[in-house]
């Protein structure tokens, strides 16, 4: 595990743009596991920047989208898919036709998850996995629980998710109560992974997660089995390690 603390947002940012990028340069053709939420606009704020400057392009670079929320549409613009395309899809020379999200309004969701894990599997090894960190220790949709599943599948959010997401939205009734989400064992089978968290308000689980005992109540305590784990903090968020 590595573990780097950033004194300003810009900072951090800036480092989790480098390695995200530094892996398409490396690699052109990278598998890249990509997060939502407030945590990495920045960071594609800035891959948008590094692209504009000739740097990097994404042009043969496959992406899968960790989740999305169930019964809300691609054009909804709370969807996971809007968002991407709105902070870095859009903006960048990526092939939309290899830019990968679960379907929330499939009609078999059920087979939704089973063709996105078949998806992923046939396409390669995710070369690395960009992931938030959740209030209660959730990765993804990966809430606590008393066990956890590997594959994608269907999640009833928790209430405390719930409560978090509904400032994106206009009334209550409208947070959706569901979502597909890529299970902790895909998440755990990407070559890398970048943990990036942000405020003071998540010192506490970051130290649950990274110094505690693994255990399925706080599913980020499991990246500590990953031998290639990278951990960008802010100075609030590391502030109790």
């Amino acid at each position: 595990m590595n573990i780097l603390t950033f004194d300003t947002e810009e900072q951090l940012n800036e480092a989790g743009a480098g390695v995200l990028s530094g892996m398409v340069q490396m690699n052109p053709s990278a598998i890249l596991g990509l997060a939502t939420g407030g945590t990495p606009i920045g960071i594609y704020e800035q891959l948008v920047q590094t692209y504009k400057r000739g740097l990097v392009s994404f042009n043969k670079v496959t992406t899968f989208n960790l989740d999305e929320y169930v019964g809300i549409t691609p054009e909804h613009h709370q969807s996971y898919s809007y968002y991407m395309r709105q902070h870095l899809f859009n903006q960048v020379d990526i092939n939309i036709e290899q830019a990968y999200v679960p379907c929330g309004t499939a009609t078999d969701l059920e087979e939704e998850c089973v063709r996105y894990d078949r998806l992923i599997e046939n396409t390669g090894q995710i070369d690395i996995q960009l992931l938030g960190l959740g209030h209660n220790g959730h990765i993804g949709f990966n809430e606590p629980s008393h066990a956890l599943l590997s594959g994608t599948h269907i999640v009833e959010l928790a209430e405390a998710t719930k409560t978090a997401n509904a400032r994106y939205f206009s009334a209550e009734e409208e947070v959706p109560q569901k979502a597909i989400t890529m299970g902790v064992g895909m998440i755990l089978k990407a070559k890398n992974i970048l943990l990036v968290v942000k405020g003071e308000d998540k010192a506490e689980i970051v130290k649950r997660a990274l110094t505690g005992p693994i255990s399925t109540n706080c599913p980020a305590s499991l990246l500590q089995t990953h031998p290639h784990l990278t951990v960008l903090l802010d100075r609030a968020a590391g502030s109790l390690l």
